[in-house]
C-alpha cells in the first residue's frame, strides 16, 4: 500500500509512524505541510492510496481529502475536538484519555472514526511533552497500524462521529490560551504544578517572576519553607532551577523563557540564568557555579530534602550495581551540564560494584545545547567547549575497566545522544524508541568519539550510510545493525527496573571475571593500534571547520532548530534518500564503487586505515601529527 505521511514536523511520532509502516512492508514517504500548496502538491505527486497525518497543526485543504482518503491522528477520544485536547486533560486531571483516528471532511475533527485507543492517565500530572511522548504515541502508533488494516479491507465503513459510544466520547474545546492557563503565586503548589505541566514543551505559562515577564516550564514541588515570605518570591536558585514561594509551600521552576520580543534571549533556559541579573545581589548559587557532583548531590531527590539534590544527576546502589542516572531537560547537554555528568562518572566508577547502569529520562540525549550556545556571546566558542564537555563524559564511558556498563536508553536519542551511548559494553533500548545516529542536518561533522563507536559496532560502510543518510533508526532495526543490544519491553519506568534486573544477574553471573578481563584486553588492542585520543583529535579538527569557519551552514541551522523555524520545504534527505553506495562516495569524495567491498579495499590499505581516510584534509593532517 502507497502511504503518505502528512506532518507539520517530522518528530518523534512521525519518525516511528515511518520507521514501523516500512517495516510491516509499506510504501511510505513524507512530506512537511508548510501550507495548503504544499500538502496539494504532496498528494498530486505521490498519488498515496492512502494519506495518514500523525502530526498535523493546518487544516487539511478540500481538494486533497475529497480526492483522497484522508486520516487524522488527533491526541484525544473519540468526540474530543480542537487543538488543544493534552492541555485540557492534563489541567482538568482526566483520569482517562486516548488516541482517535478520523477521517478528514469539512468538519474539523469531526469525521467518521476509523480507530481509537484509551489509556490510564497517570495520577501525578505528568508533562505534556512526557504525555506526547509516551502514552499519546503507543496509542497513536497503535491505531495508526488498525487504519492501514482497514484501509485494506474492501469491505470496512468507518463508524459515523454520531454513532460513537457515550461512554468514551468526548467534546469539542477550545483553543486554550494563557487566560486558562493563568495562576497565581499564592495558589497550592500542586495546582501550580499542573497548569505548568501542561503547558509544557510549548507555549508554557506566562507569569511574572523578579519584575521580569516569563513563560515558566519544567515545575516540580519544592520543600516546606519554615521561614513566612511572599509567595512569588524567588528564595533561592539551584542546578539552574529557582525555588519560588506558593500559597502552601514551594516549587521549582526548572526552565523559562523572556516574554519580550528581544532576539535569541526569547529562546528557552534554565529558569536561573534567564533571571540571572535579577538574582545577582540576592542567591549566590549562580547558574554557571553549579557545585561539583557530591555523595549528597548524587543521591536521588526526595521527600525529605525537598529535592534539593540535583534532579538532573542522581546515584543509587543496588547490591554489586550502581545507577547513574541523568535526566536533562529535553535531552540536551549543556558545557555545564557535561562537566557534572563527567565528575559523576568518575565518581560512579570508583565504587566497588560490578555493573554501572547509565540511565537516561523522558528523552536519553540529543548531544550539546544549542539554546545555551545561542545566548554565549560567543557561540562558536562556547559550541566549542560544549563538544569538548561531552567528549570528556564519552571518555568516562569509554576508558572504564573497572566494572561492565550498561547504557539504559528508555527515551529517544539524537546526534551526540547516541554516540554517548554505544561507549558503553551493552546498549539496551526500550521498545518504541527512536534514534538518530547523525549530525550532518545541523551542518556539523560530529564527535563524541562516533568515529571510533560507530563503526566497531555496525561496520565502517554502515557508520557512514547513518552518518550520511539521516534518516531515523528503529529499536529493533538498531538491534539488528548492532548499533544495540537487545530491546526491552515496558513503559519507561518498567524499562529501567528491567535494566537493573539485568545488571543484577550479569553482575552476580559466572563469567563476569573473564567478561570484564575480555572487556580489558580489547580497550588495550584498540588503545595500541591507534590511541583514543586520536579520533577525538580528529573529530575535533572537523568540528572546528564546522563551528569557527562554518563551512556546512551550522551557524544558520543552530538559529533555525532554537527559535523553531519551520523549513519552508520538505528536506531533501526525507524526500529522496540517497543509495549506501552514493553517501559513501559522496564523503570520499570519490566516484561510486562498485560496492562495499571496493571501498574497504580502497581505504584499508592507507596506514592510518578505517573511516578516518573518509575525514576531510584538516582531521587527515591531525592524524599524522599524533601518528
Amino acid at each position: 500500500m502507497k502511504i503518505l505521511l502528512l506532518c507539520s514536523a517530522f518528530n518523534g511520532l512521525t519518525q516511528r509512524a515511518w520507521i514501523e509502516l516500512r517495516a510491516s512492508g509499506q510504501d511510505v514517504v513524507v512530506r512537511l505541510s508548510s501550507d495548503a500548496d504544499a500538502m496539494r502538491s504532496a498528494a498530486t505527486q505521490n498519488d498515496p492510496d492512502i494519506i495518514i497525518c500523525p502530526f498535523l497543526r493546518e487544516r487539511v485543504p478540500h481538494q486533497v481529502w475529497a480526492q483522497y482518503r484522508t486520516i487524522i491522528v488527533h491526541p484525544g477520544p473519540p468526540g474530543d475536538r480542537g487543538p488543544s485536547s493534552l492541555d485540557w486533560a492534563i489541567s482538568e486531571a482526566a483520569p482517562a484519555w486516548g488516541v482517535t483516528a478520523l477521517q478528514a471532511v469539512e468538519e474539523m475533527d469531526g469525521g467518521p472514526i476509523w480507530a481509537y485507543r484509551t489509556f490510564t492517565m497517570p495520577v501525578e500530572p505528568p508533562r505534556k511533552s512526557a504525555l506526547y511522548n509516551g502514552a499519546v504515541t503507543e496509542a497513536a502508533i497503535d491505531v495508526i497500524h488498525e487504519v492501514v488494516r482497514k484501509a485494506g479491507d474492501p469491505a470496512f465503513v468507518p463508524t459515523p462521529f454520531a454513532g460513537i459510544r457515550s461512554s468514551v466520547r468526548g467534546r469539542l474545546r477550545p483553543p486554550m490560551c494563557q487566560t486558562d492557563r493563568a495562576f497565581a503565586w499564592s495558589d497550592e503548589t500542586n495546582t501550580i504544578v499542573r497548569r505548568i505541566r501542561a503547558a509544557d514543551g510549548s507555549p508554557g505559562v506566562r507569569t511574572e517572576l523578579c519584575g521580569v515577564e516569563l513563560f515558566v516550564f519544567d515545575a516540580r514541588p519544592g520543600p516546606a519553607l519554615s521561614e513566612p515570605g511572599c509567595p512569588g518570591t524567588v528564595e533561592r536558585c539551584r542546578h539552574g532551577a529557582v525555588l519560588v514561594r506558593t500559597g502552601d509551600g514551594s516549587v521549582w521552576i526548572g526552565h523559562a523563557r523572556r516574554a519580550e520580543n528581544i532576539g535569541t534571549s526569547t529562546v528557552k533556559l534554565p529558569a536561573a540564568l534567564c533571571l540571572a541579573d535579577q538574582l545577582a545581589d540576592k542567591v549566590a548559587d549562580r547558574p554557571a557555579d553549579d557545585p561539583t557532583p557530591s555523595p549528597r548531590t548524587m543521591r536521588a531527590p526526595g521527600v525529605e530534602d525537598g529535592g534539593e539534590c540535583d534532579h538532573e544527576i542522581s546515584y543509587r546502589r543496588t547490591h554489586d550495581v550502581g545507577i547513574l542516572r541523568f535526566d536533562f531537560y529535553n535531552g540536551a547537554m549543556s558545557t555545564a551540564q557535561c562537566r557534572k555528568l563527567e565528575t559523576a562518572l568518575r565518581c560512579a566508577v570508583l565504587q566497588d560494584t560490578r555493573v554501572l547502569v547509565v540511565e537516561g529520562g523522558d528523552t536519553f540525549s540529543n548531544g550539546i545545547h544549542l539554546n545555551m550556545i545561542g545566548v554565549s556571546d560567543e557561540p562558536a566558542l562556547e559550541a566549542w567547549r560544549n563538544i569538548n564537555a561531552i567528549d570528556d563524559v564519552c571518555e568516562q564511558i569509554i576508558t572504564c575497566t573497572s566494572q561492565l556498563v550498561i547504557m539504559s536508553v528508555g527515551g529517544n536519542a539524537g546526534a551526540g545522544g547516541v554516540m554517548l551511548a554505544l561507549g558503553a559494553d551493552q546498549v539496551l533500548v526500550r521498545d518504541g524508541v527512536v534514534l538518530n545516529p547523525h549530525y550532518r542536518t545541523m551542518g556539523l561533522f560530529g564527535s563524541e568519539y562516533w568515529t571510533y563507536v560507530l563503526p566497531t559496532r555496525v561496520g565502517e560502510c554502515e557508520a557512514v550510510r547513518l552518518t550520511q543518510q539521516c534518516l531515523p533508526v528503529g529499536a529493533d532495526q538498531a538491534v539488528a545493525m548492532g548499533l544495540a543490544d537487545a530491546v526491552l519491553p515496558g513503559c519507561l519506568a518498567e524499562f529501567n527496573r528491567s535494566v537493573v534486573d539485568h545488571a543484577g544477574r550479569l553482575a552476580a553471573c559466572d563469567d563476569y571475571e573473564y567478561l570484564l578481563d575480555e572487556k580489558r584486553r580489547r580497550r588495550a588492542a584498540d588503545e595500541r593500534r591507534r590511541p583514543i585520543a586520536t579520533y577525538r583529535a580528529s573529530e575535533l579538527a572537523e568540528m572546528n571547520l564546522d563551528m569557527f569557519d562554518d563551512r556546512n551552514g551550522f551557524d544558520g541551522a543552530r538559529r533555525q532548530f532554537v527559535t523553531k523555524q519551520r523549513p519552508a520545504s520538505t528536506p531533501a534527505h526525507l524526500v529522496a534518500p540517497s543509495s549506501g553506495r552514493r553517501q559513501v562516495a559522496d564523503l570520499a569524495g570519490t566516484h561510486p564503487s562498485d560496492g562495499a567491498a571496493d571501498i574497504r579495499e580502497a581505504i584499508g590499505s592507507r596506514p592510518w586505515g578505517t573511516l578516518h581516510e573518509l575525514l576531510g584534509p584538516a582531521a587527515r593532517d591531525t592524524f599524522r601529527r599524533w601518528a
